[in-house]
């Protein structure tokens, strides 16, 4: 892999040169080469700084980029897997599909976790819904509110195809997976409602064991 060198303006310590730098590397594709931005992409600190370094992968082509992508997904830098599902969603290229779709979806860190989620919506190829979903529940209960609105956004976007699999978990499992899986059906059903009082009310009623899913109307 190719070093990015020490008077590289993104090894800048100027959070604001560095994402000049990133903007003028997808400008013009020909500035900096992919490896070498794939490699600022697995440390650099800066939220803006590493979006912009994902937009400008997507200038160049995939042929070249995808590939490189899917090495960094065996990095063992958690953030290099973390960035690295967080561009190939974004480029879009249905070749990573079976990269995503396996042990990044369970992956121990939980920023690597909800990337892989989103990348593994963004590129499951149409029939395969329902496999994607019923990996997904296996998450339900994970972590703190914040991951698990993650992942029950990941599995909203799916539509009906993971209504089946939440009613399943819904019924079984821990308080916290039947919470979990309760409160995602509820936003499935009404994707307007807010998840933080949902969660709310199907820990409730996870505790009482009660029916938690409600006959979808018509």
């Amino acid at each position: 892999m190719t070093t990015v060198s020490r008077s590289n303006p993104l090894d800048d310590p100027n959070a604001s040169v560095r994402v000049q730098a990133a903007l003028q590397a997808g400008v013009d594709p020909t500035t900096v080469p992919v490896e070498a931005l794939i490699e600022r992409c697995g440390v650099e600190p800066d939220f803006f700084v590493r979006d912009m370094l994902t937009w400008a992968l997507t200038r160049h082509p995939p042929d070249v980029v995808v590939p490189r992508l899917l090495d960094e997904l065996t990095s063992p830098a958690p953030q290099a897997r973390s960035q690295a599902l967080h561009s190939l969603s974004k480029i879009g290229d249905r070749r990573a599909w079976p990269s995503v779709f396996g042990g990044l979806l369970h992956d121990a860190d939980e920023e690597v976790a909800r990337s892989a989620w989103r990348a593994a919506v963004a590129l499951v190829p149409h029939g395969s819904e329902g496999a994607l979903a019923a990996e997904l529940v296996h998450d339900l209960g994970r972590g703190g509110s914040e991951l698990q609105r993650s992942l029950s956004r990941a599995l909203v976007a799916l539509g009906d195809a993971a209504a089946p699999v939440l009613a399943d978990a819904a019924a079984t499992g821990s308080v916290d997976t039947r919470a979990h899986a309760m409160a995602t059906a509820h936003l499935l059903q009404d994707p307007d409602s807010g998840f933080a009082p949902a969660l709310e009310d199907a820990k409730r009623l996870a505790i009482l064991g009660r029916d938690p899913i409600p006959e979808p109307e018509g």
